[in-house]
């Protein structure tokens, strides 16, 4: 138990300082391919069309098939890979694990993708912001305002908050690397195959039921640890506890607006609404209360929920690791 917090810590510590290395070999990106191989040639095995009602029951099958293949890999790989290191020394299997559940967080990349938005949008340049948004956003950036730009990094950071930072350390914390590799790739599968568009709805089916499973506690949690952070950075954290009671079910999704709606009531701010996904029209409902205007800085504040929220997920990890060690 000792360990596993030594390894989290570590793992933190290192995304802190150096941030998500851009990197062929990253293993989320692997995990990326991994996805994208299996899906061509599930796709030529059932002779899978692009049409909507088209091979239901097939596109259905393909995509529990496709989950499980994705998900076993990349499980036991690195399980396999921490087995052989231990085998010459355990320090070298913590030094694996360490740099494994490096790999697997996202803060400071989150922090510096969304602040490149942030100072395109000081600067004027609505193109450039448009252009440093659509890296990190599945949204359609050529529509939006400058508003619009604003809204959605806000929007990202407080749902990746939970998915890229919290929920992985949620599941390191309980089964270390193998852990976080299994929510890893579960959220990559929903991220890539999730869309309830003509080619996905079905095909993509078990992938996002899989990752609303997997996010079910985390995102919770991630809402409860944004309250403190509101608390802590004294922003409207009395708005952000009203603005979570009435709107965290808003949205499709039964834990996305978990975390943007005490995102959205802490800044005072309106997240969510209609947007354009591959030039398609999407309705959504809204999330907090117009109180005043969206700016840039709300994208520096959100940034600062970000590592204030991480730091009590840090520190409620710790307690309760050591709770049950002291226990069992």
């Amino acid at each position: 138990m000792t360990e596993r917090i030594f390894v989290v810590i570590c793992a933190l510590a290192l995304d802190a300082i150096i941030g998500d290395p851009h990197i062929s070999w990253h293993p989320v990106r692997l995990i990326g391919r991994l996805i994208a191989f299996f899906e061509n040639m599930l796709t030529r095995l059932f002779g899978l069309s692009e049409e909507r009602e088209a091979d239901r029951g097939k596109k259905l099958s393909a995509g529990v098939l496709l989950a499980f293949s994705v998900i076993f890999i990349s499980v036991i790989v690195p399980v396999f890979l921490l087995y052989l290191a231990y085998t010459v020394h355990p320090y070298l299997k913590t030094a694996l694990e360490i740099i494994m559940c490096y790999f697997l967080l996202a803060m400071r990349s989150l922090k510096t993708e969304s602040m490149k938005v942030y100072y395109a949008l000081k600067d004027g340049d609505t193109e450039k912001a448009k252009k440093e948004l659509s890296m990190i956003v599945g949204r359609d950036t050529q529509p939006l305002t400058a508003e619009g730009i604003a809204r959605a990094a806000v929007e990202t950071v407080a749902e990746n908050t939970s998915d890229g930072v919290i929920a992985p350390l949620f599941y390191i914390f309980i089964f270390g690397a193998a852990g976080g590799f299994f929510y890893k790739a579960v959220n990559t599968l929903d991220s890539m195959t999730g869309y309830k568009n003509d080619k996905y709805i079905y095909f993509g089916r078990a992938s996002a039921y899989a990752d609303d499973v997997l996010n079910i506690i985390p995102s919770r949690l991630s809402a409860v640890f944004m309250l403190i952070s509101a608390f802590i950075l004294r922003l409207d954290h009395k708005n952000a506890l009203r603005i979570f009671m009435r709107d965290r079910r808003r949205h499709s999704s039964p834990n996305s607006a978990m975390t943007e709606s005490v995102c959205a009531g802490a800044l005072d701010i309106e997240l969510g609404g209609d947007n354009y996904y591959f030039g398609r029209l999407c309705h959504k409902p809204v999330i907090g209360d117009s109180i005043r205007s969206i700016e840039p800085e709300d994208i520096k504040r959100a940034c600062n929920m970000l590592y204030i929220s991480v730091l009590c997920a840090l520190a409620f990890g710790i307690a309760v690791t050591l709770f049950f060690w002291r226990v069992i």
